[in-house]
């Protein structure tokens, strides 16, 4: 019988870089580092002009087989104009670091 592949935020990374043509992907293992539990945002001009739905199956048709090994699996899909227009409007991040406030001892 063939061992399983892990599956990690680094491989997810690059099965929807490579598969979806991403210019920009964020994931982040949400269940403690077990590889059961996925968050992400994917960036990619193949999302323009298909709706939420259809984004999200693209998204899952691209990692068929990774998701049968995931027990849960979230996904934040944009067109890059669409990022580029959330990123402008986000509130500044000076102090945070990956969403912690930094430089504080407590």
């Amino acid at each position: 019988m063939a061992e399983e592949a892990t599956i990690t935020e680094t491989s997810l990374k690059a099965a929807l870089t490579e598969r979806l043509k991403a210019v920009h992907v964020e994931v982040t293992d949400m269940s403690g580092g077990c590889g059961q539990s996925f968050s992400s945002l994917i960036v990619s001009p193949e999302f323009q002009g298909q709706n939420s739905l259809k984004r999200h199956r693209t998204v899952n048709a691209a990692l068929k087989e990774e998701i049968k090994s995931i027990h849960a699996w979230s996904a934040k899909c944009q067109t890059p104009a669409e990022w580029e227009r959330d990123k402008a409007a986000a509130p500044p991040t000076a102090g945070l670091e990956n969403g912690h406030v930094t430089g504080t001892t407590a």
